[in-house]
């Protein structure tokens, strides 16, 4: 991914909100504007523009919230999924959070992980996915703000909390969610992105050297080219 269509992304992030927001007939004042959709659709091209890079016809990528199954409901729908071949290349999520991070930050913790687990736990228990383990990837953008970057929020829990966690900013929590998801596998990989709105334009960030555009996309060549080998081995 070249930084230029990531900033392209970044700025449809922005655009799209803004004029899905003032399409509601409240101004996306209930529920802070969480439910304007599509404001995704630029990465969500973009990674999809990398696996048919890497080798994947177009009529394998699966957009529109496609269904997987899983093992402890019926099934989920991701936002990005490719299958070739019968075989399960890979399934994205991409998420954001924009503003009320205090109030929905767990959610979006236990959204992430509870699709991750589930699908993972059909491949265990069930073998759904056959001989090919899934691949899921994550993408995440953050809104930069007053409150994702105050130090020293509050670890107070009835038990002992991680002391890794003293002093973390939401920002940073987010980052080390990201951080354990990709060393516990719970995620093969993943994006994550801060960004703001300036008086001088639109900036973005990539905090985390192991969650960068350039790091997901080696992931999907890597991805891709196992997938390839282990269809030529099954021919």
């Amino acid at each position: 991914m070249r930084e230029e269509e990531v900033r392209k992304a970044v700025e449809e992030f922005w655009s799209q909100r803004k004029d899905q927001i003032e399409k509601l007939e409240d101004q996306g004042k209930s529920g802070g504007g969480a439910r304007a959709n599509g404001h995704m659709g630029g990465f969500t091209k973009l990674v999809a523009q990398e696996f048919i890079n890497a080798g994947i016809p177009v009529d394998c990528i699966k957009m529109g919230q496609p269904y997987l199954p899983g093992y402890y409901r019926v099934r989920k729908q991701w936002d990005l999924v490719v299958v070739r071949e019968g075989v399960l290349v890979a399934a994205i999520e991409l998420k954001s959070q924009v503003g009320s991070v205090a109030k929905n930050i767990n959610n979006r913790f236990e959204e992430a992980l509870g699709t991750a687990t589930d699908t993972h736990a059909a491949q265990a228990k069930n073998e759904t996915y056959g001989e090919v383990p899934p691949w899921l990837g994550y993408v995440f953008v953050l809104q930069e703000t007053a409150e994702t970057e105050q130090k020293g929020r509050s670890t107070k829990a009835l038990f002992p909390a991680d002391p890794i966690f003293d002093g973390m900013s939401y920002s940073e929590r987010y980052q080390e969610m990201v951080r354990r998801f990709i060393g516990e596998r719970v995620y093969q990989a993943s994006w994550f992105v801060t960004t703001k709105v300036t008086d001088n334009g639109i900036v973005y960030n990539e905090p985390l050297a192991t969650a960068t555009a350039a790091a997901f996309a080696v992931q999907i060549r890597g991805q891709v080219e196992y997938v390839k080998t282990v269809l030529d081995a099954m021919r």
